[in-house]
């Protein structure tokens, strides 16, 4: 693992901290995945003045002032974007499906959540909502591309690790330290999984958690 993708100390200490099991690992996202993100972050927006330009997949240089085309700088998008999950991260809407195929599959598979979530007072909000939508696992925050925090998790695991998320940087990532991983890309609002590009490093491309399921279970079936 080169230093490009290590994690830092906080999400090592996270890491460390989890019940070891042998099962196989499943490390999966949350916004955007089981939880809606775009739609919510949309009308955060809209409600101070803002509006995406496009829904191509990435934020900075994507949004605007309501009526103009030239986007914000990365620090104001920053701004907004922690703005948003310190008023939202507690409340964000579950994806349909979610809950119960992470319960199908953590029958066989250890689930962790690997979340880029600002804020480490966000996390026991996001860790309740959770819960709350029947999705009790483990959860653990990183910053930056998760490459390194896959591979320090897949450390202490046996057997197939597969990784979810709707970021092709994370995704890149994660396929750089870990070729072995296999990738599903889930983008839950349909017009930005639409305007995602393709990745050759990815299995599946979806928004669907009952296809997500079965093709995680395939992976453990004989031959």
């Amino acid at each position: 693992m080169s230093d490009l993708h290590a994690p830092d100390r906080h999400v090592v200490e996270q890491i460390a901290a989890l019940p070891r099991t042998d099962r196989p690992l499943l490390v999966c996202d949350v916004d955007e995945v089981v939880f809606h993100m775009a739609s919510h972050f949309e009308t955060y927006l809209a409600e101070r003045g803002f509006a995406f330009l496009s829904h191509s997949y990435h934020l900075t240089g994507n949004i605007a002032a309501i009526g103009e085309t030239a986007p914000l700088g990365r620090d104001e998008v920053r701004r907004l974007i922690h703005g948003f999950f310190d008023a939202e991260s507690g409340r964000q809407t579950v994806v349909q499906g979610a809950s119960a195929a992470l319960a199908r599959l953590s029958r066989d598979w250890q689930v962790v959540f690997l979340t880029n979530l600002p804020g480490a007072h966000n996390k026991p909000a996001r860790e309740r909502l959770l819960a709350d939508h029947g999705m009790p696992y483990p959860v653990v925050t990183n910053s930056g591309p998760k490459g390194g925090a896959v591979s320090a998790l897949a450390a202490g695991a046996r057997g197939p690790l597969v990784f979810i998320d709707d970021s092709p940087l994370n995704l890149r990532s994660v396929a750089a330290a870990l070729p072995a991983a296999t990738l599903v890309q889930f983008i839950a609002d349909a017009r930005f999984r639409a305007m995602a590009e393709p990745l050759a490093e990815v299995a599946l491309v979806t928004g669907d958690w009952d296809q997500t399921a079965a093709f995680i279970e395939a992976i453990l079936l004989p031959g």
